[in-house]
């Protein structure tokens, strides 16, 4: 069944740099083309050589890189005249990047070649077949990207269909018909799709954009019509709203219509590879994201709490694990029992009375959310309270008084200067330091109260920093939230804190940072009831 198997064809590398604030170095590329290899994808397109330098030196360093079992592709145009195929620089800047496998696209609506390319449609199948041929003489393979596929046959059957013989007619390996705009809908597409399949026996591909919010759905439409090459982005960026994403399509091919793949896909790695992705572009993760977004196996109401740890099928359509996800749980105003228990139990929390403290729990974790408190985002504050009912933990310290200090000199420069007055232990540490801005003053001022008794303390980073105002309509006297996210390593946590004053909510995030690094360091040892009264 060799002949039935879907062939993966990601172009991250070259219609993923088209999105909007996406820009890769050729050293990306490459960690990338690495990645998507170890994956299973089949196909990698680098780039256009014949538009831009930098992926002409992609396509030059690719070629001593040995990949487990992908192709890497050039992508270009047909030919620009017919008088001048063998000669077009498009062509030859394919030819030159040494692989053996090319997509090149030309026009498959009529609009296009009457008014953009302003030529006969004659003299367009005429381009594409002599451009495919070039190609195919040469010894690569040519996959046809139809451009505007489904809205030239829209327009005109006959002209559409034209020139697609004309690729086949020149050479072409595979068909690929383009939804560029993005404006289909998955019944016509499905029914086009078939009608291609039955039409050539060459192999027909679906290359789908995300303009209707209908690439994943397109795309899967295509492949139940007898589609077998696939192309998209990774993680779906794209022109305009995006490629279809393949994070989305893959797992739905494999997981639900059991559809194979030409090579053995690490499909438990495919979170990780799409957080990769967003992080060699320098990209915030989508986190709602089917399949592979943080949110996607996260349960927050009670009722559904309750259900996930009775069977997790209940309200969760595949193991996250499938995917490389994970089952989350969060903890806000809408937690019940269920929410709590499930959190210690992830922790490894235990508690001598569960039912008296679990309930005691939700009553303190709902009266801190209605005060602006918003522990989903804080993991970290909400192990230290946790831990604190469970006896494992108490504060290494407290700020007993702190002060902020902020003038301005004639040139209306901005001084800022911290003093902090902590006990640790016994001993009370008086300590002042100066930063950019007030909240950069204490954290530096609390880093040197802390560095003579907490030297471990040293290697931690301040990686974010988000204050939200949660009662706009109180003006200056309104309560902030600020949630502050630190890092050790490879290790990371996020902290909150709120009060109607900033430099206070600021504080509490960083001493709770703080404290969750240093007892995490101890493993979370047993403490007795007197050390617990300590710092009360």
């Amino acid at each position: 069944m060799e002949n039935s198997k879907i062939e993966l064809f990601d172009t991250t590398l070259r219609d993923g740099t088209q999105g909007e604030g996406v820009n890769l170095s050729v050293e990306d590329k490459i960690r990338l083309a690495k990645r998507l290899d170890n994956f299973g994808i089949n196909i990698i397109e680098g780039g256009w050589p014949g538009s831009n330098p930098r992926d002409k030196e992609f396509f030059k360093k690719i070629r001593s890189l040995n990949l487990n079992q992908a192709k890497i592709c050039a992508f270009g145009s047909t030919a620009r005249k017919l008088a001048n195929i063998e000669k077009d620089p498009n062509l030859l800047a394919l030819l030159e990047t040494e692989v053996d496998t090319i997509t090149i696209f030309g026009k498959t609506w009529q609009l296009h070649s009457k008014q953009g390319l302003g030529i006969s449609d004659l003299d367009n199948a005429k381009l594409i077949e002599k451009s495919v041929a070039f190609l195919s003489k040469n010894g690569v393979r040519v996959i046809f990207d139809a451009e505007h596929f489904f809205d030239g046959y829209e327009q005109s059957q006959s002209f559409s269909f034209d020139m697609l013989d004309a690729a086949v007619n020149g050479g072409a390996d595979t068909l690929v018909l383009c939804d560029t705009n993005g404006g289909s809908l998955p019944n016509f597409i499905y029914d086009v799709t078939r009608k291609m399949v039955k039409r050539y026996s060459l192999p027909i591909g679906i290359h789908s954009h995300n303009d209707s919010g209908l690439a994943g759905a397109n795309t899967l439409m295509a492949v139940s019509a007898g589609a077998l090459h696939v192309q998209g982005t990774i993680n779906g960026v794209g022109e305009r709203c995006g490629n279809v994403s393949l994070a989305t399509v893959i797992p739905n091919l494999v997981l639900k219509m059991n559809k194979q793949t030409k090579t053995d896909l690490n499909l438990s790695g495919l979170s990780s590879l799409v957080n990769f992705t967003y992080d060699i572009m320098n990209m915030h993760p989508d986190t709602q994201a089917p399949f592979i977004g943080q949110s996607a196996f996260a349960h927050k109401g009670g009722i559904h709490v309750s259900a996930v740890m009775k069977n997790s099928n209940m309200y969760e359509h595949i193991k996250p694990e499938l995917v490389g996800n994970k089952q989350r749980v969060l903890v806000s105003d809408l937690s019940g029992k269920s929410n709590i228990s499930f959190k210690a139990n992830e922790l490894n929390i235990k508690f001598k009375n569960s039912k008296e403290i679990t309930s005691k729990l939700v009553s303190e974790v709902k009266k801190l959310e209605f005060e602006g408190y918003q522990f989903e985002a804080a993991d970290a504050s909400l192990e230290l309270i946790l831990r604190r009912l469970s006896g494992e933990y108490r504060p290494f310290f407290k700020v007993l008084d702190s002060k902020v200090h902020i003038s301005y000199d004639e040139n209306e420069n901005e001084n800022t200067d911290a003093t902090l007055k902590v006990l640790v232990g016994e001993d009370i540490e008086h300590t002042a330091s100066g930063g950019d801005g007030p909240v950069d003053a204490l954290n530096k001022a609390l880093r040197k109260a802390l560095s003579r008794f907490f030297p471990e303390l040293k290697g931690v980073r301040l990686t974010d920093y988000k204050v939200r105002v949660l009662n706009e309509q109180e003006g200056t006297s309104a309560k902030v939230r600020v949630l502050i996210e630190s890092a050790y390593g490879n290790e990371s946590w996020s902290t909150i804190g709120v009060s109607k004053n900033i430099i206070e909510a600021s504080r509490q995030a960083l001493s709770d940072s703080f404290n969750f690094r240093l007892a995490s360091l101890s493993n979370w040892r047993k403490v007795d009831n007197e050390e617990l009264q300590l710092y009360k």
